[in-house]
């Protein structure tokens, strides 16, 4: 019996150990469920090991599934790293990567980063704006790869992850509890809609404290205690808390972090890059 471990089949089952479901990993992968399936099993018999219990409902790790995974993530990114280094002289050019403001952190600078060592050949622009004009970026090509924040999803887009809208403001401020709540937000923020519709819904009074097209001079009204804010749970800057309000707030409505890129195979350069925010989001 070969002792070589079958990389597809281990980025397989890595794949699914990360989502949780096979049918989710087929699509990540590109790959139909029984193709998913058969690898997962050519990797259980080859290691000789049961690695998933599948007697519940949704799949978990047997004991040697959870210490094979964490060799399989190690093995993977040492596969990749060495394939990038080895081919990145095929990777030329510019890049353009759309990202709102609200979601640049925490992971964006991260995958810059990433993405650069892996393909130092490439230029990569990054275009801080609103969903809707990104949106128009991708869809007229200046554009290659963006990300959204939206309530819903399109056709041909992939939800990277949905998270709760939180109030936040000034650490240890009180602007909260000032009626009517002074609002600070960008013109085209859709978070601002979002917050004014459930301020209308729960009859609360409030008005535009800071209305501006720069997120600085929005943070800077904000971390002055004039008015509060509303972004996705954990990608508040550090110099701006989330609000323990103790229900003087309405609830905020969940958000969809959504990636639109290319189809895969169309430009292999943005499928690179999507790949790369894929995993950011994911780990």
């Amino acid at each position: 019996m070969s002792r070589n471990l079958d990389m597809t089949a281990l980025r397989a089952f890595v794949a699914v150990a990360d989502v949780g479901s096979v049918t989710r990993a087929a699509g990540f992968l590109n790959l139909t469920q029984s193709a998913v399936s058969m690898q997962l099993k050519r990797l259980e018999v080859s290691l000789g090991q049961t690695l998933l219990d599948r007697s519940a409902r949704q799949i978990a790790l047997t004991a040697q599934g959870e210490q094979l995974l964490g060799y399989g993530r190690r093995l993977l990114a040492l596969n990749d790293e060495v394939f990038a280094r080895l081919t990145h002289q095929a990777f030329e050019g510019e890049i353009t990567l759309g990202v709102p403001a609200d979601i640049v952190y925490p992971h964006i600078p991260g995958v810059l980063k990433r993405f650069a060592a892996a393909y130092p050949r490439v230029k990569v622009q990054l275009i801080s704006s609103y969903t809707k004009r990104l949106k128009r970026l991708f869809d007229r090509g200046d554009c290659n790869v963006i990300l959204t924040t939206e309530t819903g999803i399109e056709a041909g887009a992939e939800t990277l992850k949905t998270s709760p809208m939180v109030w936040v403001g000034s650490p240890g401020g009180s602007a909260y509890k000032a009626r009517p709540l002074r609002l600070a937000f960008e013109h085209a923020s859709l978070f601002r809609t979002a917050v004014e519709q459930a301020l209308d819904q729960a009859g609360m009074a409030w008005e535009i404290g800071v209305e501006s097209d720069s997120s600085r001079t929005v943070e800077a009204g904000i971390t002055a205690d004039f008015a509060v804010h509303a972004c996705l749970e954990g990608t508040s800057p550090n110099y701006i808390e989330q609000i323990d309000h103790k229900g003087q707030l309405p609830d905020l409505p969940r958000m969809n972090i959504n990636l639109y890129a290319p189809m895969r195979g169309q430009m292999p350069l943005a499928d690179e890059l999507a790949d790369f925010v894929r995993q950011a989001y994911r780990n």
